[in-house]
């Protein structure tokens, strides 16, 4: 697997600056055939911060927000590709290491999975 990163920029309606990263994920055909065999492509390596809610209208509303606004990536948005907007350079490149490390993680599920029902041998 290898993780395809692309940062940008782009100016706003007022003038101010929107900082974009595109992911993509390039995968072999034995890591898609893993992906679709386990049930990946639904594995969350991202979600922005969790808003609680409370009850009543202000937790409805509270719920109905997060859903709008909360960022999420998933194996299935890495291999179509997927374009991440922040109004903050510092958050998009906090997201960015943070969908690396996971990324990078995912990776060793998928070479894990290609040692189910078969012997590995580590050498120390």
């Amino acid at each position: 697997m290898k993780l395809l990163l692309r940062r940008d920029q782009r100016s706003g309606l007022l003038g101010k600056m929107i900082f974009t990263l595109d992911v993509r994920a390039q995968l072999s055909d034995e890591e898609k055939e893993h992906i679709r065999k386990y049930k990946l492509s639904d594995t969350q390596l991202y979600a922005s911060h969790e808003i609680t809610g409370g009850s009543g209208l202000m937790g409805v509303a509270s719920r109905l927000a997060y859903k709008t606004l909360t960022l999420t990536v998933s194996i299935k948005d890495l291999e179509a590709g997927k374009r991440i907007e922040a109004r903050d350079v510092v958050e998009l490149l906090a997201i960015e290491e943070h969908i690396r490390q996971a990324a990078a993680t995912f990776k060793q599920v998928l070479d894990a999975a290609s040692h189910f029902g078969g012997e590995e041998v580590v050498a120390l």
